[in-house]
């Protein structure tokens, strides 16, 4: 038997953790006797979308079903998607329509010259992440804010590894850290989207799934981001909490880079601080040359 088309297979796992985020009250129907599952039962979600039992079952199990676009309009619907959720959906069922193409070439991402003189240029913290999330770029300011990423090894240069490394983080303790978890995670789901079967995003979900349960259970939830915004505090024992508002901005390439830039509100106190921190680190860099 061969092996599910890997696209139906990521389609498959998405419809379930959907259908396990709904329960029967959520959309009008009465929750009956004893329930095996905390969510809606295959057949209610069949039922609503206006679908057989065993046609959604095989999509969730990723076997061979070529859903058209009203079939996903109506799981959309009955899932309660959101417009992100809605283009996820989407992606991953039209490219299972399509054979997979021969492997493609994985080569070395990089980041252009131009890019760079950019970073050097901002005076806020910026960096550059991969389509895997992998740390490519960044400025001063970003070392002052972030630590030097230079002490670590490039295979590690990873915000997911990075965020999930028992033996260097202390982030778990703030109230926000879950939170950017599953925005990277988000990501990184949506980059598994594009191409399931990439070597390195293979590699960096294989290795924390095994080795992290709570990596284990935020990736089950099967949320997508695009791209991503938000604020977060850094405690920096030098400066005192720095509250800084983060976004995300594609760079050119399909799939490509994104630039992650630092910003605080200008006059703040964070603001303030923030230029301190990056003076105290223009000091130590100086005195260690």
């Amino acid at each position: 038997m061969s092996s599910p088309h890997p696209y139906a297979r990521e389609l498959g796992d998405f419809l379930r953790a959907r259908r396990s985020r709904l329960r029967p009250h959520d959309v009008g129907l009465e929750p009956g006797g004893r329930r095996k599952v905390t969510g809606l039962r295959r057949e209610e979600l069949a039922l609503l979308a206006g679908l057989s039992t065993d046609y959604y079952q095989r999509m969730e199990q990723g076997r061979e079903v070529r859903p058209s676009d009203d079939v996903l309009e109506a799981l959309a619907g009955a899932l309660a998607l959101d417009d992100e959720e809605r283009r996820h959906l989407f992606t991953l069922a039209h490219a299972a329509r399509r054979p997979m193409p021969a492997r493609p070439e994985h080569g070395p991402e990089r980041v252009p010259d131009s890019t760079r003189r950019l970073l050097r240029v901002m005076d806020t913290p910026a960096v550059v992440l991969g389509r895997h999330l992998d740390l490519l770029a960044w400025n001063t300011m970003a070392e002052a804010l972030l630590g030097d990423p230079a002490g670590h090894p490039a295979d590690r240069l990873n915000m997911l590894l990075l965020m999930f490394d028992d033996t260097r983080t202390g982030d778990r303790t703030c109230p926000d850290w879950e939170r950017q978890a599953l925005d990277y995670i988000g990501m990184m789901r949506a980059a598994v989207a594009a191409d399931p079967t990439h070597p390195r995003a293979t590699a960096i979900v294989g290795e924390l799934s095994i080795r992290s349960a709570e990596f284990r259970r935020l990736w089950a939830r099967h949320d997508v981001r695009e791209s991503v915004s938000g604020t977060k505090t850094f405690s920096i024992p030098e400066v005192g909490d720095i509250a800084l508002d983060w976004d995300t901005y594609p760079l050119p390439g399909n799939p490509g880079p994104v630039m992650l830039i630092f910003t605080a509100e200008p006059g703040s106190a964070d603001a303030d601080r923030l230029q301190l921190l990056a003076s105290l680190h223009a000091t130590r860099s100086a005195h260690s040359r």
